[in-house]
């Protein structure tokens, strides 16, 4: 057979693979759908997307409609089934918003630090040399911004608004993504079939896309799983602080800000967001983890 040796140096795993049939991607998936923990969490977070997606669709009660019925307790009365809030608002309904609201944040923030972090990573990488010297400099200079200060900032001058929102925490967490991408370019980058994509004269940014991306997938694909929790916390926090999305939209860290000011009278306000923001974030690590586990070259 064949002397076939992967990134890592390792042929068994390669040879196995061949012989079965499958592909070491197959196997990672196999891998992934062993883990109990990340499949339950799949399925628990991908019934959450489907009920914030559609929830605020079907329910009975508008997230935005004021009533007279304010401050109730939970009650299959006209199925308040979490109460109302101050104005009279179903809180359930505002709580399957929230966290649409959320959900998305984290999603698009995430993209945004994806596509500038990728780039940025593997340009720096791949060229090496002064270019790099120069391009992690500057990202060494924003990190040494303080998150909070940076987006705080922007939310001043130009107002707290949702697609800003999205913008600016995804610009601060693209940082460590491109440190990741960089370090998986510098491994492979002088490897032979880059050599030889080189010397046959394909373009820069060909190597780049066809060459340099799909072999640091995997890494890029952990961490992105594990960057959609950060940035629902993140989000979360600035809406604890009062900068969040604006009225009548909400999302769970606004909910969870609202509870905590009625968390002695009506804890259900505060503990319904606190508990959907745990397991959101709770099935987003145990996703990350599985993985990261079935990505791990040393397991195979």
């Amino acid at each position: 057979m064949t002397d076939t040796m992967d990134l890592t140096g390792r042929k068994e795993a390669v040879e196995t693979a061949i012989q079965g049939g499958r592909s070491l991607w197959d196997d990672a998936k196999a891998r992934l759908f062993r883990n109990k923990a990340a499949v339950a969490s799949m399925w628990i977070l991908g019934i959450m997307v489907v009920i914030a997606l559609f929830g605020p669709m079907v329910w009975v009660h508008k997230y935005n409609t004021i009533s007279t019925n304010v401050e109730l307790a939970p009650t299959f009365e006209n199925l308040h089934l979490l109460g109302t809030d101050q104005q009279g608002r179903d809180s359930l309904a505002r709580l399957m918003i929230g966290l649409r609201i959320s959900l998305a944040v984290g999603m698009v923030a995430t993209i945004v630090s994806l596509i500038i972090g990728v780039t940025w990573g593997a340009v720096a990488g791949f060229v090496g040399g002064r270019v790099d010297n120069i391009m992690m400099r500057f990202v060494d200079v924003l990190y040494a911004m303080p998150f909070i200060f940076f987006v705080i900032l922007l939310l001043t001058v130009f107002g707290r608004n949702i697609i800003l929102i999205f913008a600016a925490i995804g610009a601060v967490e693209w940082l460590t993504m491109s440190r990741i991408v960089r370090g998986q370019t510098l491994a492979i980058k002088n490897m032979e079939f880059i050599e030889a994509a080189r010397a046959t004269g394909v373009p820069f940014f060909t190597i780049i896309r066809r060459h340099i991306l799909p072999n640091v997938v995997g890494p890029v694909a952990v961490y992105v799983t594990l960057t959609i929790p950060v940035v629902i916390l993140a989000e979360s926090f600035l809406s604890f602080l009062g900068l969040g999305v604006n009225e009548p939209l909400t999302s769970l860290g606004v909910l969870i800000s609202d509870g905590a000011k009625e968390m002695q009278d009506k804890p259900w306000m505060l503990l319904a967001p606190a508990l959907t923001m745990m397991v959101t974030l709770l099935c987003l690590n145990f996703i990350g983890d599985g993985l990261r586990d079935a990505l791990d070259p040393k397991d195979r």
